[in-house]
């Protein structure tokens, strides 16, 4: 049987995750539509599905939320965390439009919705967490983004987000004192060895819980994270170097850092020569954006095979755009709109099989360490 939540349970997670304030009146479920480029799927079907019918729920159960839900669409972008387009449209019944015969009199912009809709549920195809992180800096909004939400991440939704907030920012607490984080691996070609540059950086936390106005993060959520830093100060060069290793299929690609770039590709096969032509043609994609801490495998979740999900659920780090996150790698790096792109690599077993985390250690600038994580796991106390 799929996994639904009741109205109840809707007007419940808004209140818990955003708490509305008294003199909030809407707030927007907001969906990307399929265009000729990129045509529907039926995962993508079923999440503007799950739209529709949360924005039904929580209609019926205005009284309860005292909010208006609106349903609101627009084209996708055609990547994940590229910039949004500038204006949506507010869907008023019936089935939902393509992205090709939406009517641009009818539409809005976004600006104006921020202004009326200062709550934001994003369940897109399209991650908008980068374009919506930078839209609260500039707006009073808060909104939780849900790229490639299913309905089997429900169960995540009803976890007591009050213990994950806590675990969440013992670790950003943790990445905010740290100067640097040592990683070993172990892959089939032999060991890797890698160190991220942490200083002049803070540590972030998204801990499912967006109660200020100017803030933006995942739902479910729970995770620390926090940007490398990549040598923006004049003559102090980022640190980061060595051997990152990810697992595509059967193929583990090690990829030689240096100055928080992925340089070249040291792996020999398919998959590795596709990421070498991709790192010529992209070199924004090989900037080391993120260092990320999930926590909720501690509470019995399993990957799902979307990264929303898994990569709360552990170690991952990502590649690509970081200026969301406080870097300098936002969309002027890459080639084009289409180009933009922040990808995480998600290190637990069930996803990255061959590639062992022997071990994470945190760096201080005193000279101390910390062990934070041994085969996979966490060995800080929680």
């Amino acid at each position: 049987m799929q996994e639904e939540l009741s109205g109840p349970e809707l007007v419940a997670l808004v209140r818990r995750v955003f708490q509305p304030r008294p003199d909030e009146t809407a707030m927007a479920i907001l969906v990307d539509l399929p265009d000729v480029r990129v045509p529907d799927d039926a995962p993508w079907a079923a999440r503007r599905a799950i739209a529709e019918a949360w924005t039904q729920e929580l209609r019926a159960h205005r009284a309860d939320l005292g909010l208006d839900t609106d349903l609101v669409v627009y084209p996708n972008v055609h990547t994940n965390n590229g910039d949004l387009p500038e204006r949506a449209w507010v869907h008023r019944g019936g089935p939902l439009p393509s992205a090709d015969s939406l009517d641009p009199a009818a539409s809005l912009a976004l600006a104006d919705l921020y202004a009326t809709h200062p709550i934001l549920l994003a369940l897109t195809k399209f991650s908008a967490t980068a374009p919506l992180k930078l839209a609260a800096k500039r707006h009073p909004i808060r909104a939780a983004t849900m790229p490639g939400f299913r309905a089997d991440m429900i169960p995540a939704l009803r976890l007591d987000y009050t213990e994950v907030n806590r675990r969440v920012h013992l670790l950003k607490n943790l990445l905010d004192q740290a100067e640097g984080a040592d990683f070993r691996f172990d892959t089939p070609g032999g060991p890797c060895g890698l160190h991220l540059d942490l200083r002049h950086r803070p540590g972030h936390a998204s801990g499912g819980l967006l109660t200020e106005p100017g803030m933006a993060g995942n739902l479910p959520s729970g995770e620390a994270y926090i940007v490398p830093y990549e040598g923006a100060l004049p003559g102090d060069p980022s640190r980061t170097e060595g051997v990152m290793p990810v697992q595509f299929g059967d193929e583990v690609v090690r990829y030689r850092i240096a100055g928080n770039r992925a340089l070249e590709v040291l792996s020999e096969g398919p998959r590795s020569r596709d990421e070498a032509a991709l790192l010529a043609r992209e070199p924004a994609y090989g900037n080391l954006a993120e260092l990320g801490l999930g926590v909720l495998s501690a509470f019995g979740l399993k990957p799902i095979g979307e990264i929303l999900l898994d990569e709360k659920l552990g170690l991952h780090l990502a590649f690509g755009r970081s200026d969301h996150f406080g870097g300098q790698v936002g969309p002027a790096q890459f080639s084009g709109p289409g180009a933009v792109i922040h990808i995480d690599r998600v290190y637990v077993p069930e996803t990255q099989p061959d590639v062992k985390v022997l071990a994470v250690d945190l760096q201080f600038p005193d000279g101390g360490r910390l062990a934070l994580m041994r085969d996979g796991e966490y060995v800080v106390g929680f």
